[in-house]
């Protein structure tokens, strides 16, 4: 019995060392694998964090372009209104240029008969302005004097005489877009817009100053001769006005 007690402890002192190598080679192997699993996850969240960044940037590029794309569409917007609307300016100086001739061509024929015959036209009376129609001239007033937003400003003035036409204000409006050219400087829309206050409404208080203004824009266009027979014009039709005092210091300078 004794001999067989002695012979098991020999054994486990024998198998001993092997378990514990068996225990101590395994570890390792544990270790390394939890490490390799962490640095699969740590990459899975890097490279998740990367995707959902990268779908941020796409997103905001196609925010981006389509804000561009909608200011572009503005742009060839605004671009085609006022296109149209110098083809319109255009039509009406047409209009009112074949008007005009039409005019001195029967004046020419009534001059050669009896003039006690011939009966005066009544003269013009200008639709006044409402409330709202006098607001939105005096915002545009702003805009030109206080705000110097010169585009905005003809723009507005453009839909002010689409929304209010024949009125008094509308009158003094397109004088004000003559003006406004002027400054810019734009001379032929400026030349256009006083021809409209000249030839269409001369009866109006502005008539005068728009002969003299567009004087002015012939005379910068280098029409010397045209200007300065809007300058006489000026004299002789609206003596009594101060355009007539400006006008003639021109022709005096013009002669000196």
């Amino acid at each position: 019995m004794r001999h067989m007690l002695m012979a098991t402890v020999a054994l486990s002192l024998a198998f001993a060392p092997v378990g514990g190598a068996l225990a101590q080679s395994a570890t390792p192997v544990f270790q390394d694998s939890a490490s390799e699993a962490r640095k699969n996850a740590g990459n899975s969240q890097a490279n998740a964090e990367l995707f959902y960044m990268i779908q941020q940037l796409q997103g905001e590029v196609r925010r981006l372009q389509g804000e561009v794309e909608e200011q572009r569409n503005l742009i060839d917007r605004l671009t085609r209104q006022s296109r149209d609307r110098y083809i319109d300016l255009d039509q009406r100086i047409l209009e009112l240029s074949e008007k005009a001739s039409s005019a001195t061509s029967s004046a020419e024929q009534g001059a050669a008969s009896d003039s006690a015959s011939v009966e005066r036209p009544a003269a013009k009376v200008y639709r006044q302005p409402e409330a709202d129609e006098r607001k939105a001239y005096e915002q545009i007033q702003d805009l030109i004097h206080k705000d110097k937003k010169y585009d905005e400003a003809i723009n507005r003035i453009y839909d002010f005489v689409d929304k209010y036409p024949e009125g008094d204000l509308s009158v003094n409006a397109y004088y004000w877009l003559g003006e406004v050219y002027l400054v810019k400087p734009q001379l032929e829309q400026a030349k256009q817009a006083f021809t409209i206050v000249a030839t269409r409404y001369a009866d109006h208080r502005k008539a005068p100053d728009a002969v003299y203004k567009l004087g002015v824009a012939l005379d910068r266009l280098g029409e010397k001769n045209e200007a300065k027979s809007r300058m006489e014009s000026v004299v002789r039709n609206y003596p009594e006005s101060n355009a007539a005092k400006l006008a003639q210091k021109y022709l005096d300078s013009a002669d000196s």
